[in-house]
């Protein structure tokens, strides 16, 4: 299992709520700061992080995302 942080960075409101709706998050938040939301992400395989973050990229108004990765 891999786990990782991906910080997302949207004006739009109740962008945390709309995280979860991805299958492979399993915990987003609204936060302050520079980024606006962060998902973390529980997956298989390393290579399905950057999927997901495809994913979270697509979302309306979604403007950039940071990912940092579990190193164990």
């Amino acid at each position: 299992m891999v786990r990782a942080i991906i910080l997302v960075k949207s004006p739009k409101k109740l962008i945390a709520a709309r995280l979860l709706k991805i299958s492979s998050i399993s915990d987003s938040f609204p936060t302050s700061g520079q980024f606006d939301a962060v998902a973390i992400i529980n997956v298989e395989q390393l290579i399905q992080i950057k999927d997901v973050a495809n994913q979270i990229q697509k979302i309306d108004g979604v403007e950039r995302t940071e990912t940092m990765v579990e190193v164990q």
